[in-house]
């Protein structure tokens, strides 16, 4: 069994993504965006859920806008063009869960400058089986 006090871990990680568990059909995936930070406009061929732990931004998903804080979720399905910006003077904290896994099982990047060099070198790519 896997077990996270997710909201806790969440918040401890300094790292702007941090994959906690990757199974067969989904994966489990922390991040901390900074002050002023993006995760970055992007189109995946999967599913995502995000939920926020702390802080306060904007979640844009297929054109349309909404305000995020604590407690907010957010689903992104497969084909939508999508971003999330901090806009508040704290880290953007959120747990995302991808169905079936986007990331490298056990990757961890420290800045959204890494995970972009990781992805572009082809060496953040989730397992096949």
């Amino acid at each position: 069994m896997e077990h996270f006090t997710i909201a806790t871990v969440a918040e401890q990680s300094p790292d702007f993504r941090r994959v906690l568990w990757t199974g067969k059909h989904t994966q489990l995936v922390i991040m901390t965006v900074p002050p002023g930070g993006e995760i970055g406009e992007e189109i995946h061929e999967v599913d995502q859920i995000l939920t926020f732990v702390s802080g306060i931004g904007k979640a844009v998903v297929g054109g349309q806008t909404r305000k995020v804080e604590q407690g907010d979720l957010v689903v992104v399905p497969a084909g939508k063009k999508h971003n999330f910006l901090n806009e508040g003077p704290n880290p953007l904290v959120l747990y995302t869960v991808y169905g079936p896994p986007e990331h490298a099982d056990g990757a961890v990047h420290k800045t959204k400058e890494e995970a972009d060099a990781a992805e572009e070198a082809g060496k953040d790519e989730p397992p096949t089986e």
